[in-house]
């Protein structure tokens, strides 16, 4: 799934090409429910034509265009969901289910191919209902080590867990909660309550540092992401952890081969040696079988 920097590349790109421009007519494919509206009585395919782009912005994984009426374009991009910038003249792009076609000769065309994604019309309370749902942006100055410490007090789950949560911190995803992991030294099964402020200061550093280089590289592309112009991210290139199990690799800190478990159903990636996890109950959950992991306390409770 797209995260934060796949989203933001995304808005970035589309943010000087459709500011400023009308929307003369939208083409809607086999797949209808790919365009909706959250407001009684609006209905997109005749509310869209002859309103005009403002601005753009971006919240956790959700992508908002904002148009001259006051309501707003909410897209999420979910598994595959693409959005180019193509050409009104190009024939429909791969898997594609909405062209907004823009005065500038240029349409927003949205591909999903798994059906996944969405894009709705959406008002200002129902924004802000989305806002106050999803927890502080990974680079906002009010998220400190000590708030995340508050936040994380009553949740003895997994590390990984809680900042896959949308409601902790918004934006993260698999890809680089792994990463960002795997920098701070943390295992990703350490009960969340367990860190302390110096830990969740680590966390927070290369959470935002792999955030950041994943933006230089307009985001992590393995199968079906691309940028608006359809080219592929590039950070993949530079993962130290994400998938780096398969094949035999290697930490790139201390040559240990980096191990695979399934933590809350998402395949993870670690180093045995260099996130060791002070509360598992025995080093099998660090050495033992790639598909095994405990996620007992000393005092044979669960996590």
């Amino acid at each position: 799934m797209p995260e934060l920097p796949e989203v933001e590349t995304v808005r970035r790109i589309l943010h000087p090409a459709i500011v400023g421009q009308k929307i003369t007519s939208i083409t809607i494919g086999d797949f209808p429910a790919v365009l909706s509206s959250s407001l009684e009585g609006v209905e997109p395919a005749r509310s869209l034509p002859g309103r005009t782009f403002v601005d753009s912005s971006r919240r956790g994984k959700y992508l908002f265009l904002h148009l001259d009426n006051e309501l707003c374009l909410v897209v999420h991009l979910r598994m595959t969901g693409r959005l180019l910038l193509v050409p009104s003249s190009d024939p429909p792009v791969r898997f594609e289910h909405l062209a907004l076609h823009l005065e500038s000769g240029v349409d927003i065309r949205f591909g999903d191919q798994r059906k996944f994604g969405r894009l709705w019309l959406a008002g200002r309370e129902e924004i802000d209902r989305l806002d106050r749902r999803l927890g502080p942006e990974p680079f906002a100055s009010s998220l400190t080590s000590t708030r995340l410490a508050a936040v994380l007090a009553r949740r003895p789950g997994r590390i990984k867990n809680a900042l896959l949560d949308q409601g902790v911190i918004a934006g993260l995803g698999n890809i680089y909660v792994d990463e960002a992991l795997y920098r701070a030294r943390i295992h990703p099964e350490r009960p969340s309550n367990s860190l302390t402020i110096g830990e969740l200061g680590r966390v927070l550093r290369a959470t935002r540092f792999v955030l950041n280089h994943a933006l230089e590289h307009q985001g992590t592309t393995f199968s079906s992401f691309e940028n608006p112009y359809g080219e592929a991210g590039t950070n993949a290139n530079f993962l130290r952890a994400y998938g780096r199990a398969k094949n035999g690799g290697r930490c790139s800190r201390c040559g240990t081969p980096m191990r695979r478990i399934v933590v809350g159903g998402r395949g993870t990636t670690f180093c045995p040696c260099c996130q060791v996890n002070p509360f598992a109950a025995s080093n099998e959950d660090h050495f033992g079988n790639g598909d095994r992991n405990s996620s007992r306390l000393p005092n044979g409770s669960t996590v």
